[in-house]
């Protein structure tokens, strides 16, 4: 099966695809469907707790949320789109001749492609776990469980993004440009982390 469109597979060929003997899906593929799937409960969790007579003072901030969720969620699924470009990038500048005048260049635009999608989908779930952070407390205490799922995942796909940019870094040409973007990536996760626990913080007495 192609992977041109990797989100109309269903689940069973989507893990199949993954298992592939093919680059892509790989792990930046993977990275935007599980921070997609985050956002996905993170939006049941809304769904349910949006129109409630209990949070009706929230129902403003509540539908803003919903809104940012949904643009969030888009964006995860364009980034799987844009890890499999990334990747074709990469794969038509090696195979250029190495005499090629273009191919340094090329390489380098490649890994800056390759490095610059893992990054958009660490911002994104960083903003996806602030929002998650913001609705813990006036959410449905009935799908806490499925609240934190999503922020577990939402950190999941920064982790797998920090190992796409450890592993492209070495190729950027400007070696203080690649530590900074390195430690960036570091930073991020860390906050990823953070954020994460104080959202299992804030619902530790809503757990048995």
């Amino acid at each position: 099966m192609k992977n041109d469109n990797l989100l109309e597979m269903s689940v069973t060929d989507f893990v199949e695809a993954t298992a592939a003997k093919t680059p892509t899906p790989g792990g930046g593929s993977v990275a935007g469907v599980v921070g997609a799937l985050g956002v996905a409960l993170g939006r049941m969790a809304l769904n349910f707790t949006l129109g409630k007579k209990k949070y009706a003072e929230h129902e403003e901030f509540h539908e803003h949320l919903a809104r940012r969720l949904e643009t969030a969620g888009a964006m995860f699924e364009s980034l799987v789109a844009d890890d499999v470009a990334a990747y074709r990038l990469y794969q038509a500048a090696m195979k250029k001749p190495d005499d090629a005048p273009d191919k340094a260049s090329a390489v380098q635009l490649a890994t800056a492609a390759a490095i610059d999608v893992p990054r958009e989908v660490t911002k994104l779930a960083l903003a996806v776990l602030e929002d998650l952070k913001a609705l813990g407390p006036t959410s449905n205490p009935y799908l806490i469980t499925d609240l934190l799922a999503a922020g577990v995942l939402a950190v999941a796909a920064a982790k797998l993004s920090d190992y796409n940019v450890r592993i492209n870094v070495p190729y950027v040409k400007d070696t203080k440009a690649a530590a900074e973007i390195k430690q960036a990536s570091a930073n991020d996760l860390t906050k990823a982390q953070a954020l994460l626990a104080n959202i299992e913080s804030a619902a530790k007495d809503l757990l048995p």
